[in-house]
């Protein structure tokens, strides 16, 4: 690995461990509970390392439909052994899809209402 890789690597470590640290304290605040510092790096590390396997798992499952972009479709296969994680998934992919169709159909009009103006002139 690179010294640049390295330190991408370290700041992203940097950068979950603050967020958890962050998601602890307001769980620990909600519950009248304390986070130890050596639970906040375990859970950290915990999350960083199951990262690090998605984005191998995701970079695979592209890879093998012979794609260099990873789709929305290997994210759910990544999910699948997750319920919860994976009903959360395909409900934010419907909301994103129906937000590209609104999107779309909001586009198309305004290029139809264009069109007859400038058919009009």
């Amino acid at each position: 690995m690179s010294a640049d890789n390295d330190e991408t690597r370290q700041r992203l470590k940097a950068a979950v461990h603050y967020a958890v640290g962050r998601m602890c304290q307001r769980t620990g605040e909600d519950h009248r509970k304390e986070f130890d510092r050596q639970v906040i790096a375990a859970i950290a590390e915990t999350t960083f390392r199951q990262c690090d396997i998605f984005a191998k798992d995701l970079e695979a499952f592209a890879r093998h439909a012979k794609r260099s972009t990873v789709t929305s479709e290997d994210v759910k296969l990544v999910a699948r052994r997750s319920t919860a994680l994976s009903i959360y998934i395909q409900n934010k992919t419907e909301e994103l899809n129906q937000e590209q169709r609104d999107l779309k159909k909001k586009n198309t009009g305004k290029r139809k209402s264009r069109d007859t103006e400038e058919s009009r002139e």
